[in-house]
């Protein structure tokens, strides 16, 4: 689009390192000590200096994790700091936490509020969960997960056979895949299988919890690998038990390729990219009737015709455009105020 984006790193030596060989990225130094289990620090320390260096229009944060970045910006750079746009990744309600625990949660979103100039959330549903401020400067941009060439009319046909189950994400605690396997091995049917693509801190004791309810033989990790989207279309039945999730892309991916979905209720994100039912299973996070959903989840998608209208909005053709103009107003209007804070009124981009 002819835009100049830097990328900004705090690290690159992750699983997907060798996957994007051809994007120029900006890193700073590394530390002598690895930084992996604090590269958010290494990250607020560093990213000042690069913010001087490459004086961007707009400072965009791509995920919900790293909102602590934005509220250290805006403290260490104050005036200096570009507009911030954060997009929100993740579940915001997360009922999932105890209440107490959600009571400090919700505290700290009051705080990240105040830090960003533009919050982006990924479906229209997850607005009415975000605090007041954060509301009133909140975008909806869906979740680019898609290109427009993937939104095929039909699937090809599928052979007959047993069920071919796939799971897709960090082997992490949100994802609960601990759940998913027990849910699994209580309904499994002879010759169904289910691929797990993702690793993570708990494979080690997820590929023991599969030995001993013994489905070791019918679950597949099968690791990291960089095109889990080109295959999809060789399984039947996507499986998602995340506990909280934003507009989970590989859900996004799989009704694409013409799967169908069964997944616990993560987020009113997910809720909405499933037509709250119509489009695939919703279960609470209950190992039963998880379960049950599994045993009755069919090989065939839903509707086609009604699927590919709703996932239209997802695709990269559309979300792209609506960031760069949601960037251009952004750097516009953060140069109105410069403007009249200097009483140097100028004419700017409007």
């Amino acid at each position: 689009m002819g835009v100049d984006a830097p990328l900004f790193m705090g690290r690159d030596d992750g699983a997907m390192h060798g996957e994007f060989g051809d994007i120029a990225y900006d890193m700073p130094r590394q530390p002598r000590i690895r930084q992996h289990s604090w590269e958010t620090l290494w990250m607020i320390v560093t990213l000042p200096a690069a913010i001087r260096r490459l004086r961007p229009d707009v400072l965009f944060v791509a995920g919900s994790t790293y909102t602590i970045v934005a509220v250290a910006m805006t403290l260490l750079l104050g005036r200096r700091c570009p507009p911030i746009v954060v997009k929100v990744s993740n579940d915001l309600a997360r009922r999932d936490l105890n209440p107490i625990s959600r009571l400090f949660w919700r505290a700290w979103l009051r705080v990240q509020a105040h830090a960003a100039h533009h919050w982006v959330v990924m479906d229209e549903a997850m607005v009415p969960e975000l605090p007041p401020v954060m509301a009133r400067r909140s975008h909806v941009v869906h979740d680019p997960a898609i290109c427009a060439t993937q939104l095929l009319p039909e699937r090809d046909a599928r052979e007959e056979g047993p069920r071919r189950f796939v799971a897709v994400g960090r082997l992490a605690a949100q994802k609960h895949f601990a759940l998913m396997l027990r849910a699994f091995a209580r309904v499994v049917q002879p010759g169904e299988t289910l691929t797990i693509f993702g690793d993570g801190v708990e494979r080690g004791a997820l590929e023991a919890l599969a030995a001993s309810l013994g489905i070791a033989d019918c679950v597949h990790f099968a690791g990291h690998v960089a095109d889990a989207p080109a295959r999809l279309p060789a399984f039947d039945v996507l499986l998602m038990s995340s506990r909280y999730e934003g507009v989970p892309a590989v859900v996004i991916e799989a009704l694409a390729a013409g799967l169908a979905v069964v997944s616990t209720d993560c987020g009113a994100g997910l809720r909405s990219l499933l037509g709250e039912g119509r489009f695939g299973t919703i279960v609470p996070q209950n190992e039963t009737l998880l379960a049950d959903a599994i045993r009755a989840a069919p090989v065939a998608a839903p509707d086609r015709s009604a699927l590919l209208a709703s996932l239209r909005r997802f695709t990269i053709e559309r979300s792209a455009q609506d960031y760069l103009t949601l960037f251009v107003a952004a750097a516009a209007a953060a140069a109105r105020t410069r403007a009249r804070s200097t009483g140097l009124e100028q004419e700017v981009p409007a």
